[in-house]
């Protein structure tokens, strides 16, 4: 090429041709599917679009349902298995109402997939308590009236009951922090930090079963 302005001109845009289209074939290339080398086995499985049984273990029993891959766990309890004791208030994962545990963790069920909880560990606001007696947290609750309209209870209690089970005497500041995601439009929160700390001392951390 010679070297006067507009062969300098297609020369730029002849590279940025050619480095656009190699970018463009990199990603296009990450996009394809995983090929299965021969002899490595079946393709994993596809569920879905349409509903697909599977088994949650809720409160230590397995639960037969039949869900969307795009339902959520709140949709799974609360529809499906018809336990209603979970809150589904935002349904975006800014309020905490529908908080309950997976394998011992407080989550949004709004914000998880029934889909993942396979195999794992449910447990839900009807399961917290045994042998029909309220956990100590639940009952601390009513003694010390920390529960208005109601919404936000079931996710202030399943947080309050895991910060015990993590740490059986908590400081005002532990409970502060661990009930810091549950929204409470009726401003209960001294009286969830009053119950919590009063079933503490109580000695209400019981590890889930």
């Amino acid at each position: 090429m010679s070297d006067n302005p507009s062969s300098k001109l297609n020369r730029r845009r002849f590279l940025a041709g050619t480095g656009l289209t190699a970018a463009t074939s990199v990603v296009l290339d990450a996009c394809k599917p995983a090929e299965v080398a021969p002899g490595s086995g079946a393709p994993p499985e596809v569920l879905g679009p349409g509903r697909t049984a599977m088994t949650l273990r809720v409160n230590g029993d397995n639960k037969r349902v039949e869900v969307e891959p795009r339902a959520t766990l709140a949709e799974a309890l609360r529809v499906e298995l018809g336990m209603t004791g979970t809150k589904v208030v935002c349904d975006r994962g800014a309020c905490s109402a529908c908080t309950v545990w997976v394998d011992g963790t407080p989550v949004n069920a709004c914000m998880t997939f029934a889909m993942d909880t396979a195999g794992r560990s449910i447990t839900t606001i009807e399961g917290l308590g045994r042998s029909g007696s309220l956990h100590p947290v639940q009952q601390a609750f009513v003694e010390h009236d920390a529960a208005q309209c109601g919404f936000c209870t079931p996710g202030m209690v399943m947080s309050c009951a895991a910060l015990l089970n993590r740490k059986s005497q908590p400081t005002l500041d532990d409970v502060r922090t661990a009930t810091s995601g549950n929204l409470c439009r009726c401003g209960t929160y001294p009286k969830v930090f009053e119950a919590t700390l009063a079933a503490a001392r109580g000695g209400a951390g019981t590890k889930e079963g």
